[in-house]
């Protein structure tokens, strides 16, 4: 399986089941709404983010050179994108079943508008967690290639 189609899974699935669980929520405590969409949305940030950073550390450890590593803005767009859609046709059908309040959209939002919102918050934090990740990844490749040199006290780059 291509590494964009298990990510888009989960994270497809990531979004209709926070989804679903907001609409229950939102049926049984309609007052709580104002903090619990927030966390939703954090909560889906958070694990796009982390695998970002997993992903970015990856490919730096493996193509220690900038110049030559992979090209995981594809990657994450495919992904985005994949998850926008089919998040939004899951949650499209999921609709019609009772006891799921997922907002009554149609299907032209759920596969435009909605879809590319979801584009919008897996892609742009996915990229981000890319570069956090390459970046954790450089510290690390730089302290084990250049270990600091010992300093001697008094002199000039450490005075007493």
């Amino acid at each position: 399986m291509n590494g964009w189609v298990l990510r888009a899974i989960v994270l497809g699935a990531l979004v209709v089941s926070l989804r679903a669980v907001l609409g229950f929520a939102m049926v049984y405590w309609p007052t709580q709404g104002s903090w619990m969409r927030p966390l939703c949305l954090v909560v889906l940030l958070l694990a796009v983010v982390f695998w970002g950073v997993l992903d970015g550390r990856k490919d730096r450890e493996v193509h220690p050179d900038p110049e030559h590593g992979s090209d995981l803005t594809i990657l994450w767009l495919k992904t985005a994108v994949a998850a926008g859609v089919g998040s939004g046709l899951v949650s499209w059908l999921l609709d019609w079943l009772p006891k799921f309040d997922l907002g009554d959209n149609g299907l032209l939002f759920e596969l435009t508008a909605g879809a590319s919102f979801i584009v919008l918050l897996v892609f742009i934090p996915g990229l981000i967690g890319v570069g956090i990740g390459r970046i954790i990844a450089d510290r690390r490749l730089n302290k084990s290639v250049n270990p600091p040199a010992p300093q001697v006290p008094g002199s000039a780059a450490n005075p007493v």
